[in-house]
């Protein structure tokens, strides 16, 4: 397992945060914090991700028009709908969560801010959305205690997964001969990943 160099957020990542605001995901009474840099809870003891860190994932994702992306554990709509900005033209966003008030909540905002194009499933019992595999990029959301093999059997080769494990980000290639798995810098804290195979 290799270690990569750190990343500072793209330009890209940078301007879709900008064009996207925050505000509109989440619930009424943590609005007024949504220009800090911190999680914020939607409820079910879900968060909406700080904006750094998201940032931070998307620009190792690099994500680009066209792509077709997966996004693990939607929660409140946010990360799904700056997915659609970075893929647009062309691109194709499904994005799955696994509770039920949830899927219902990020589907709502993301209809409401303008991205009704973004298919928003309820994961049940299955690690991703493997119907609709393969996919360019994949942005996982929620801390995996292994590295989720599942999910990347369902990326097209070429294609990148980003995500924690524990602690730690993830960044997993597909490449023809199989897969390259680096640890990039830093320490992250999401909420655990439900993993059926666990």
């Amino acid at each position: 397992m290799a270690t990569s160099g750190h990343r500072a957020p793209s330009g890209r990542a940078r301007k879709a945060i900008a064009a996207v605001p925050r505000r509109g995901f989440l619930p009424r009474d943590v609005r007024a914090l949504a220009g800090q840099d911190a999680a914020l809870p939607i409820g079910d003891g879900a968060t909406c991700s700080q904006p750094s860190t998201v940032a931070y994932m998307l620009a190792l994702l690099d994500a680009r028009p066209g792509h077709r992306v997966l996004d693990v554990g939607s929660g409140s709509g946010w990360t799904s709908a700056l997915l659609s900005v970075l893929t647009r033209p062309g691109g194709v966003v499904h994005a799955v969560e696994i509770v039920p008030r949830l899927v219902e909540y990020g589907r709502s905002r993301l209809v409401a801010a303008g991205f009704a194009e973004v298919a928003v499933h309820d994961a049940g019992d299955v690690l991703g959305l493997p119907e609709h595999a393969p996919y360019d990029r994949i942005l996982v959301s929620a801390a995996a205690a292994r590295v989720p093999v599942e999910l990347c059997e369902q990326l097209a080769v070429g294609g990148r997964l980003v995500g924690p494990v524990g602690h730690e980000m993830h960044l997993v290639t597909r490449m023809p001969a199989g897969f390259v798995d680096r640890v990039v810098p830093g320490e992250f804290v999401f909420v655990p990943l439900v993993d059926p195979e666990a």
